[in-house]
């Protein structure tokens, strides 16, 4: 009964907006079904090499880069309100154009637009959880979008393969038509509230002079910060694309089987994720947090290295889950507490750009040592990284944050 007690305590004291933002992230993210298909879109039905495919879906990746970096900064310009519903609607079009192209060249540029423009979504929906949240909820209204992510995650690959099976232009409209309802889901909900937000900024202007604050790009205790968080999710990544591999040619388990340890995960997630991050917050500093879930994920890693046996899989996705939900939500509350007032959207865009190197780059350097050193070495090498990510947080986090407040501060 405690455990129950913890766990709707979670969800109470979040604004209706945090939910609302938490509702169209889900299905947004929903209906993201068309990445986890592609490759095979390219491959079956498009008939591309597999080296080629390769090449084009990296162009997600670089859009990615370019819309996290692109999105923070139109943010701070034009603000968050019309940058996450011009994202979410102008995907639409976008998504109904991709069965058009049907060579290498055109499937990457459309690829790579879709991207930017998708990617930035996510620096401007940071700024309004932050915008929208009490300073004492920040985190777990950042896990509470999380959370919906993982549902979205969840749901989305099985909608994506029955509508593929159907038709892939089937499953490209219904991508469209999942953007478009989120969108218009999110202007009704928010037009109203956003001017109302205006009006309180602007006389908020009027009243105190507004300090010109630094870029995040020159913030060298930020970019300290981002390089580690780029390392972590290095690390984190192998998730998506080595480990698969592992399960596959390692541990041989059926394609039924991994699919399942996946949506063991999502599901994890989607359970926990609230609970968690609210012991975090009632017993442990931020840099504790940063320590104990980086050092997680990688013992996670680590452990498979030595045995793979089902219930050690079990175990060991279990434990990544945990640090993963003591280090992601958290980074994002980090970086709101480093950022000034008006220049969160580029703080929050640099810090996606981290997340996106890492992502572009993590499946050619877990596959080429894997391949030259073999998984048992990459899994210790994963685990040893991980560990020496996890001190850095422990020192990096306080060292920067105590920064700020002596700022804000000065600023009072």
């Amino acid at each position: 009964m405690k455990l129950i007690s913890v766990y709707t305590n979670s969800f109470k004291g979040l604004s209706q907006e945090s939910w609302m933002l938490a509702l169209v992230m889900l299905i947004n993210r929903a209906g993201s079904m068309v990445l986890p298909f592609l490759g095979v879109y390219m491959t079956d039905h498009l008939h591309f090499s597999i080296e080629n495919t390769g090449v084009v879906l990296s162009f997600f990746g670089i859009g990615s880069v370019l819309g996290s970096w692109l999105g923070g900064m139109i943010t701070d310009k034009i603000g968050e309100y019309k940058v996450q519903y011009l994202s979410l609607l102008l995907s639409v079009p976008l998504f109904c154009l991709i069965p058009i192209f049907n060579t290498e060249v055109g499937v990457a540029g459309i690829i790579l637009a879709q991207s930017i423009v998708s990617e930035t979504f996510r620096p401007a929906n940071s700024v309004a959880i932050t915008k929208y949240a009490r300073p004492e909820n920040i985190t777990r209204a950042f896990s509470l979008n999380r959370m919906a992510v993982n549902l979205g995650f969840s749901i989305g690959p099985a909608l994506g393969g029955i509508l593929s099976a159907i038709s892939y232009e089937f499953l490209f409209f219904s991508n469209a038509f999942a953007a478009l309802t989120a969108g218009l889901m999110y202007i009704w909900f928010f037009g109203k509230r956003n001017k109302l937000a205006k009006l309180r900024a602007k006389k908020v202007k009027e009243a105190i002079i507004i300090k010109k604050e630094n870029s995040p790009y020159k913030d060298r205790k930020f970019l300290v910060y981002c390089f580690f968080c780029m390392l972590f999710s290095i690390c984190f990544f192998q998730l998506f694309s080595t480990l698969t591999i592992f399960y596959k040619d390692t541990a041989h388990l059926s394609q039924q089987s991994i699919g399942y340890i996946l949506g063991y995960s999502g599901f994890l997630i989607v359970l926990l994720e609230m609970g968690f991050v609210q012991i975090a917050e009632k017993y442990f500093s931020l840099a504790i947090t940063m320590l104990l879930g980086t050092f997680i994920c990688g013992f996670s890693y680590a452990m498979i290295a030595f045995d793979y046996s089902m219930i050690t899989l079990i175990i060991s996705m279990t434990l990544l889950c945990i640090g993963e939900i003591w280090t992601l939500p958290f980074m994002s509350t980090i970086t709101a507490m480093r950022s000034g007032k008006n220049n969160k959207g580029a703080y929050m865009g640099l810090n996606g750009i981290s997340f996106s190197i890492a992502f572009i780059i993590t499946p050619y350097i877990g596959t080429m040592l894997a391949q030259k050193f073999g998984f048992n070495a990459l899994w210790i090498g994963t685990g040893v990284l991980a560990t020496g990510i996890a001190i850095a947080f422990y020192f990096v986090v306080p060292w920067m944050l105590k920064d700020r407040e002596t700022e804000d501060k000065e600023m009072s």
